[in-house]
């Protein structure tokens, strides 16, 4: 019987894990599994990163309150499916992600263990470190999988950018929108930011 994995300096970097191997790990370490390999998490995110994580989690909540939409915030499971493949057994999913912040509008897609197959809308805050993976290797796979809104939060230059799925399900640039304007989301129309607030100390 294999020993339980309570390190991650005992997994293979170069090996391909399943969600069936992530849901076995026992170590304290938070990591995303993209196309089975291993990617460590940033540390803790800072102060700048959850205040921003915090208002939009607000602003957002407050306007799916009416709605049948569920937003969720970080540590929570995102698993997008390989769309060649109809299954959805845990050794069949070999992506799953924590975004910032995600919103699911089809109760089917939830379970226990968090959400199975694209959301609707993802935001991911960048922090130090981790943009190369947020804007190149996430930025690939939300589209892969058919999340239909993207936001990317920039603390640093206090910005936002939005991307969106076209009819040909690839992403388009939308807008970019600074710290003194009012962003208005895609899919949800009448949903507007103030992004002074959002940015504001």
């Amino acid at each position: 019987m294999q020993s339980a994995i309570t390190d991650i300096s005992q997994l293979d970097p170069e090996a391909q894990y399943s969600y069936a191997d992530y849901l076995t790990w026992q170590f304290e370490q938070t990591v995303e599994l993209i196309k089975g390999k291993i990617f460590q998490m940033s540390p803790a995110p800072n102060v700048k990163h959850q205040k921003i994580s915090s208002k939009l989690h607000i602003c957002i909540g407050t306007y799916l309150q009416e709605k049948s939409c569920n937003l969720f915030a970080a540590p929570f499971d995102v698993r997008l499916l390989d769309k060649r493949k109809s299954s959805q057994a845990n050794q069949d999913i070999y992506t799953v992600v924590q975004p910032d912040l995600s919103v699911i509008c089809n109760a089917a897609q939830l379970d226990e263990q968090g959400c199975i197959g694209a959301p609707d809308l993802v935001v991911e805050i960048l922090s130090p470190g981790n943009s190369k993976k947020e804007m190149r290797i996430k930025y690939a796979l939300y589209e892969e999988a058919g999340v239909r809104e993207y936001w990317v939060v920039f603390p640093s230059v206090r910005a936002l950018v939005q991307f969106v799925l076209n009819e040909e399900e690839k992403f388009v640039f939308k807008s970019a929108f600074a710290e003194d304007e009012v962003f208005q989301a895609h899919i949800f129309p009448d949903l507007a930011i103030d992004l002074e607030e959002i940015f504001g100390e």
